[in-house]
This record gives C-alpha cells, structure tokens and sequence, in this order.
C-alpha cells in the first residue's frame, strides 16, 4: 500500500513485495498456531472476495481485450485476493491488527511525507499534486482518508506516550498532504469520515472527538490556498465540468450504465472500461474521421464494477463491502459484551467502520473496485470478526 520500493528505489533490487509477500504465504500455510484455528473463509466477506475473482476469471469470455482483462486477473488482482487471505488469516489477537493497521499508518504517513518533500507546488495549473508514484491525487487522497482513523485510534488508545505522540504527527503529515491533492472526491470522504467519528466514535469521549476533528479542520484551514477552496466550491456548481461535460464524471457513468445493460450478465471485461469508451460509446465513430476520443476511466467503483463484470459482479462487489459493515457490525456487538474485556476491541472495530466509510464514499468518485486498499482493509476486518468469534466461543464454553 505504502509502495516503499517506489520511494526509494533501492529497494527495487530486493523487490521487497514478492520477497516479503512470498515469505508470508509460506509461513501462513505451514503454521499450525492455535489461534488461527479459525478459518477466514468461514466468513462472508472471504466468500464474496473468492466468488469475485472466480466471476472475474469468467467474464475473460466476453472481454473486449482479453490481454488486459488476463493481466488484472491474474498478475494483479489474484495476487491481492491470495494476500487477502494470509492477512486475514494470520491474526492471532487484538496485538496483531493493532501491529497491522499500524503498518498501514506508517505506509501512508511515510509516502505523504516523501511527496510532500519531494513534490514542489507552483502557481497556476501546478498548485496541486498530479500524478505521483502509482497513485494519482485522488487516489492518494481516498488513501489518507482511510488512514486517519487509525492515526486517531493510536493517538487514543496507544500502549506508550511515544506511539500517541507519533501518531499525532502522523495525522499532521496525512492532513498537510491531504489539502495538496486538492481532491473534490477526497474531500467529501474526509468530511464523511469526520461526520462519523464526531457521531458515531463512542469509544472516545465526545469532547476529545471533536477537539481532534477540529484540530484537523484547522490543518486544512491553515495550509489550504485560494485555489483550494475555489476548487472545493465547485463540488455542487452546475457549471462543473463534470456535470455537463462529454468527459464529465456523470457523462461517464451514463455511459458506463449503458455498458452494463448492454453487456448485463459478463459486462465488458475486467480492466476494459477505456476500451468500451473508445470502441462503444456514442462517440467512437469520430475516430474514423481523425477526430480524437478520450478513453476515459470509469471514476466509479460501482460504474466500473458493472460495466466491466456485469450485474452480478457488481452484485458481488456491493456485497464485499456490505458484508464487511455488516461483519464490523458483529465484531462490535460481541466486543462490547460482558465477556470481552479489552476496551481496545471497540475502538478499532469504530477505527476500521471509519477508514471502510472513508474508502466506500472516496471510491463513488475513483476507479478502484480492484484496489489492494479495499481488500487490504476488508482482510482487517475479516482478522477482527475472527478475533472477537474466537474469544466470543471461548468465553461460552468456559
């Protein structure tokens, strides 16, 4: 997530993904530790994420490019599906997701401050960031925005002063280079994150909560330009582009609904919504007349998800997240029993409800149905229900 081997190139040589990611693999399948006797594919969310690959492996049939559908299959999304289950699968205990979102945090937090240090802003069209390493600024503002709760969750409930303080500049760093992406998407994700931990995150007593969100809100206020707001005030105005232009965002999605009826059962193919805006959209045909045509991406996970894997993929993407919420939901009501006794058990299941909204309102406005952030935290949750189901039956037949 964090794509430390992009930051510092050194790294490339070691190729630290598949060295460390192999490792993993091995490990998870050769340990017979019992606490993870229980089995994350016993789990909604699990079964969702297996019956989307599989249903993605299908649509390859109907792909307008099979090459490009082959490629995210299965040198991309497998890979993830397959990380999915050794992260959701190897948490022992609360220790091992706090060690895990911990990752997370520093992942985000070292890949703002890298940019933020290396990327300079100018005047202009370059007043924001543009395209960074693997992320784009909207991509990377939804990325912060799912990472903040867990900057809040150490700032609360960390085991030392060092790790709270840390954390606190780590939700510094986050919220400085969340106002350079300059993401009207982003935005919208943050201030939803923000209405649900001022609402909704019981764990920390309702002063402290909205003495943090304020604190972030001057952030933003005090390192946001002109240019900032003036891009943030054209969210509702009817004369964005986005409302009326062929390229727009809403232009797009009507036309990526037009796909999925279209194509309904297989849709277009995983990874070729482009290739559908520039072979079947109302304005294809230009192209044999020498007039250019974008071939825009979907900029909707929902869209994407449709037009590219049909109405049941988008059935199984929607489910994915549903039963992940539907999962946090579990895991908070067995943690708040009598039974269970670690009072940090609460609190990052409301951490992972924040970062999972944060993503899910982001998403509405990017192209990531297939993005390792989705499964990366949907696997965290997955690791928490199996926690709290295993002290839960613990605690009955004791």
């Amino acid at each position: 997530m964090g794509r430390i081997h992009q930051l510092f190139p050194v790294l490339e040589v070691l190729r630290p993904a598949i060295l460390t990611g192999t490792i993993a693999i091995v490990l998870y399948f050769l340990d017979r530790v019992e606490a993870r006797r229980l089995n994350p594919w016993l789990f909604a969310p699990t079964k969702y994420v297996i019956a989307l690959l599989l249903w993605m492996v299908l649509s390859l049939s109907a792909a307008l490019v099979v090459s490009a559908s082959f490629d995210l299959v299965f040198n991309n999304f497998a890979k993830t599906v397959l990380m999915f289950v050794v992260v959701a699968g190897t948490v022992r205990g609360i220790r091992d997701l706090e060690r895990l979102t911990l990752v997370y945090l520093i992942g985000a937090t070292v890949y703002a401050g890298v940019v933020l240090l290396r990327f300079d802003l100018g005047t202009g069209d370059d007043w924001r960031l543009g395209r960074l390493y693997y992320y784009d600024a909207n991509d990377f503002a939804t990325f912060i925005v799912t990472a903040m709760p867990f900057g809040l969750y150490f700032l609360h409930a960390g085991r030392r002063t060092s790790g709270r303080v840390l954390a606190g500049v780590a939700l510094g760093v986050l919220t400085l280079a969340f106002v350079h992406t300059g993401s009207r998407g982003g935005f919208v994700a943050l201030v939803a994150v923000g209405a649900y931990i001022v609402l909704r995150y019981s764990a920390i007593a309702l002063r402290r909560r909205v003495w943090a969100t304020a604190l972030i809100a001057l952030v933003v206020l005090g390192a946001a330009s002109d240019q900032y707001w003036g891009q943030m005030s054209t969210i509702m105005s009817d004369a964005d582009y986005n409302r009326n232009a062929e390229s727009g965002r809403m232009q797009i999605w009507r036309r990526g609904m037009g796909y999925m009826l279209q194509h309904p059962i297989l849709g277009v193919g995983p990874n070729n919504f482009q290739t559908a805006e520039g072979t079947l959209s109302p304005f294809a045909q230009r192209q044999q007349f020498g007039v250019g045509v974008r071939w825009n991406a979907a900029h909707n996970s929902f869209v994407q998800a449709g037009a590219e894997l049909g109405l049941p993929g988008l059935i199984l993407f929607m489910a994915v997240i549903a039963t992940a919420f539907r999962s946090l939901r579990r895991s908070g009501r067995r943690a708040s029993a009598a039974v269970l006794t670690d009072g940090r058990q609460p609190e990052l299941t409301q951490a992972l409800t924040a970062t999972l909204i944060g993503f899910t309102v982001g998403a509405f406005f990017l192209s990531l149905a297939y993005s390792e952030m989705l499964y990366t935290l949907v696997a965290l949750v997955v690791g928490l229900e199996r926690v709290t189901a295993a002290q839960s039956s613990d605690s009955s037949l004791g």
